[in-house]
Order: structure tokens, then C-alpha cells, then sequence
């Protein structure tokens, strides 16, 4: 059996995947920060790979960005005799080449996210010094539009407060949960 599996799918990654003859293909759209990936744990933990069957991916980091946990899942697929195609590299196996390749493309895609996280980190750091940034997103409603609403709710069921102000229910619950203490 071939099984694709994709992070953060997109059509291309899909067709790609069935170019290469994946039959069931599995996605998760969380994003390389996120260590846990419900598809991918699926198809590695109920026992759907078996010896002799093929996993591919698009890149080597859409199952892994660090050098440690890449390293290891690939290994472990390799020892249970699951063939590992990495679109951008190939066929992995226990060859020592192919080990160096796999160490080199994990090392690149941890140091790639430790830089996007670096560069993150730095741009929030100007952006403070702003007096007047705030971080997360801007409010939608301001305070006026607010206060009406919650003196709205004063007569008027949510769903009608909700209807007149364009304010949804729980940002007029937390409003009103602010409000009190």
C-alpha cells in the first residue's frame, strides 16, 4: 500500500502525492510549530504501515522540522520495513549516503525555523517599542460601539443585540465579564 501524507495541504502537494501513486493520502493543517499532527499519528500508530508499504511526502520537514524527531521517525519507519519517499530527495533507506542526506535536509529545515522564530521574535520586539502597539489582533468594535451594545442587553435578548450591533454574542459575554470585574 502507498499512503501520502500532507501538512498544511494544498492541491499541489495532493497531486504530487498521487503523481506517485499515493492511494489514501492524510492531512493535517496545522503548521510546523505544532507538534502534534492527529492524521500523521493515525497513520503511524494503528498499525496502517505495515513492511513493504510506502509513505511519501511532499519534503522532508511536512513530517518533521527538527533534526531529532525527523531523524527518528524516519528511522523507525525504515527499521519496520516501511519505504520513506521524501519528494525532494527520494527513496530513504539505511545507507549511510542516504542517512547523511536526511541529517543535512533536517538540519536545514530546523535551522529555517529557528530563523523564522529569530526574526519573529525581533520584529515584535521593535513593534513594542511603540507606545501605542498592542499585541494581537486590532479590535473590531471599539469602545463606544461596546458600551451601546451592553446597554442594549439591558432590554434586549443577545441574539437581538447581536442582530442590531453586528457584535457577536461572546465578544459581548467577555465585554460584559470585563465590565463587572
Amino acid at each position: 500500500m502507498i499512503y501520502g501524507y500532507c501538512r498544511v495541504s494544498t492541491k499541489a502537494q495532493e497531486k504530487f502525492l498521487r503523481e506517485y501513486g499515493a492511494q489514501e493520502i492524510y492531512k493535517d493543517s496545522f503548521t510546523g510549530t505544532k507538534a502534534d499532527r492527529p492524521q500523521l499519528n493515525i497513520l503511524l500508530a494503528h498499525g496502517k504501515l505495515k513492511e513493504g508499504d510506502t509513505l511519501i511526502v511532499t519534503k522532508l520537514d511536512r513530517i518533521a522540522r527538527s533534526l531529532s524527531q525527523g531523524n527518528d521517525l524516519v528511522n523507525e519507519l525504515i527499521s519496520r520495513g516501511v519505504r520513506v519517499h521524501i519528494g525532494n530527495i527520494g527513496v530513504m533507506d539505511n545507507t549511510p549516503s542516504s542517512k547523511l542526506i536526511r541529517n543535512i535536509f533536517f538540519a536545514f529545515a530546523e535551522f529555517e525555523r529557528d530563523m523564522i522564530i529569530e526574526r519573529t521574535q525581533e520584529g515584535k520586539a521593535i513593534a513594542k517599542q511603540d507606545p501605542s502597539f498592542r499585541e494581537g489582533r486590532p479590535k473590531t468594535h471599539g469602545n463606544i460601539k461596546i458600551d451601546h451594545a451592553l446597554e442594549l442587553l439591558e432590554s434586549k435578548t443577545y441574539k437581538q443585540v447581536e442582530n442590531l450591533t453586528g457584535i457577536s454574542k461572546s465578544t459581548l459575554v467577555r465585554a460584559k465579564r470585563a465590565k463587572r470585574g
